[in-house]
Parts: structure tokens; C-alpha cells; sequence
């Protein structure tokens, strides 16, 4: 049995995670965080009553929990994963928007603990893929460009999914791409790749990234239509993070 933490329970990925949770028999809830919440019975939330809710730092350690899911926010998700991994619990992060500098320290942190962790930009496998393929393209393909979509409620841009596509597009490359204007129109640049991010109604989570060559184009794109798709994801990350010694990022290294 392992017992699961959820961090940001009271959200819509952290509610969706809570019902993955409770329906796998290899899974146990054991307990919930939210530095906001002022009351401790887990049955106002809808909760077994068995389930812990907390609320601070100095209550966690490595018997509440195997392992902590984390879908908060990017303000406080670097000292959520500093805290589990203090505790002793394993981190799964879904949350995106972590500081590059927090990142690194954060894995240091877990190597010299010896504590495996994860830090996903996106747990849907459709996203897994899709990276895997523009970095096998971008060999062929030098000049791309991202478009990544989201709902109007995502509070990072880009999303941690484009940023770490841009990363993948630019490790495949075997050239330079080629010079294009630069000015605010044509996006962030994240490794020499114009990154755009929209915010709408309507959207859950989509990526398309598009490849152009000489007399040719190639577009890759992923869809997420409802966050139910992530669960398979956090799911594997639970069952595999335990056999981790280190903090690692992207859900292809469970994979």
C-alpha cells in the first residue's frame, strides 16, 4: 500500500487526484495540505475520516505519507518540495512555474538526502510523446516554433510543458535555425525556439508545435480535453518515484 499526500486537494487537478487516489486498491489517501485551511475535519472537505488535513510544515514527516502530489501553485511549490523532501516523503510535482534556480537546488537537496522525486512539466502521456517526437524532428528540422493553449485560470506562460519542449527541440538539433525578426509578436524565445503562449476559455491543456523546411512543413500537436487524461500519468509516478534516489524531471524517466 502507498500512502499518498495531496497537496492543493481542494483544486481541480488536486481533486482529480484525490478520486484517482481512492480508486486504485494499491493507493491509500492518508493526507491532505493547505497552508489556507482553518479546519482539520476531513469530513468537510468530503474526506474519509482517517484522512489527516494540514495546514503546516512542522506536521509533516515521513510517516504521513510514502509520497507528496503536489498541485498548487508556482509561488509556493518550490517550498512544498523542500518541505516533503525534509520530511522524508517522496515529491511527485505536477505544479509548473518552479524558478529554474529552485529546480536546482531542489535536486541537489534530494540527491544528498537520496530521496527519489519528480517534477513533471505535464502527465499526460500524449505530452510525453509529443516532446519525444519534436526532438527526434528537430534534427531534420532546425526552425520551429510552439503554440501552446491553456484555460484562462493557468497562472503560469509559458506552461512548464512548452518550456521543456523548447528544451527537447533544442537538443535534437544538429544546425542553427535560421535568424527571423524578433520583437514581441513572434513570442518567448526559450533555446532559440518563439514560444507563444494563449489563455481562453474553453481549453484545458494543448500543445502544437510547428517544423518548417525548404518546400516543406510538419506540425505535431497534443490535446488534452479533459484533466481526467493526467491521472494515468500521476498514477504511474506514484507507483514508480519510490524507486527513485534522486530528484528527476519529465514522467519518461518512469516510463
Amino acid at each position: 500500500m502507498i500512502h499518498v499526500l495531496v497537496a492543493g486537494f481542494r483544486g481541480a487537478m488536486g481533486q482529480k487526484t484525490v478520486k484517482m487516489i481512492q480508486s486504485h486498491s494499491d493507493f491509500a489517501l492518508s493526507a491532505v495540505f493547505d497552508p489556507k485551511v482553518t479546519i482539520n475535519n476531513p469530513q468537510n472537505y468530503g474526506l474519509p475520516a482517517e484522512v489527516k488535513v494540514l495546514n503546516r510544515y512542522d506536521q509533516l514527516n515521513a510517516n504521513v505519507a510514502d509520497v507528496w502530489v503536489d498541485f498548487t501553485n508556482p509561488d509556493a511549490v518550490a517550498a512544498n518540495t523542500e518541505a516533503a523532501i525534509n520530511a522524508g516523503i517522496h515529491p511527485v510535482i505536477g505544479t509548473s512555474g518552479m524558478a529554474p534556480a529552485d529546480q536546482t537546488r531542489l535536486i541537489k537537496l534530494a540527491k544528498e538526502k537520496h530521496l527519489g522525486g519528480l517534477i513533471a512539466p505535464n502527465f499526460g502521456l500524449s505530452a510525453v510523446l509529443l516532446m519525444k517526437f519534436v526532438q527526434e524532428a528537430a534534427a531534420y528540422f532546425p526552425d520551429a516554433e510552439i503554440i501552446e493553449m491553456h484555460h484562462q485560470d493557468k497562472a503560469d506562460a509559458p506552461s512548464g510543458t512548452a518550456i521543456a519542449t523548447a528544451h527537447k527541440i533544442a537538443a535534437g538539433r544538429t544546425q542553427k535555425p535560421l535568424s527571423t525578426i524578433d520583437n514581441d509578436a513572434r513570442g518567448q524565445r526559450i533555446d532559440d525556439v518563439p514560444v507563444h503562449a494563449v489563455r481562453l476559455p474553453g481549453y484545458i491543456a494543448h500543445e502544437e508545435v510547428l517544423f518548417g523546411g525548404p518546400g516543406e512543413a510538419l506540425t505535431i500537436r497534443q490535446d488534452s480535453f479533459d484533466r481526467q487524461s493526467f491521472m494515468q500519468g500521476v498514477a504511474v509516478a506514484i507507483r514508480k518515484v519510490q524507486e527513485a534516489d534522486q530528484l528527476v524531471v519529465g514522467l519518461e524517466n518512469f516510463l
